[in-house]
């Protein structure tokens, strides 16, 4: 199973941008099951959960992209989408999808001032 993560970007303040996460690999009633995330980590920071989403499409979210992002997934394309709206430059880090064991490479997110 790989995890393979896109849609990051350079985007102004204000802007919007949307990450997916496709768990390539995985059979669909495994993946219906999982609990996915998004985290990041920005320079010098530790790493922190942005978002999950359970396999009921319930979805908890830090509290800093409360009301601005948006975590959903699509069972039948293995992928789970974080959509990132009125980008601030602290959301600037590298967005990691995780679920299970499994991590994805990095995308880069840079949000300019």
């Amino acid at each position: 199973v790989q995890l393979q993560a896109s849609g990051g970007g350079l985007v102004q303040a204000g802007g919007s941008l949307r990450l997916s996460c496709k768990a390539s690999g995985m059979i669909l009633s495994v993946f219906t099951s999982e609990v996915p995330a998004w985290y990041r980590q920005a320079p010098g920071k530790q790493r922190e959960l942005v978002a999950r989403i359970s396999s009921g499409n319930s979805a908890n979210y830090a509290d800093s992209v409360k009301g601005r992002f948006s975590i959903s997934k699509d069972n039948s394309k293995r992928t789970v989408y974080l959509q990132m709206n009125d980008l601030k430059p602290e959301d600037t880090a590298d967005y990691y999808c995780q679920t299970s064991s499994y991590w994805g490479r990095g995308t880069l997110v840079t949000v300019s001032s």
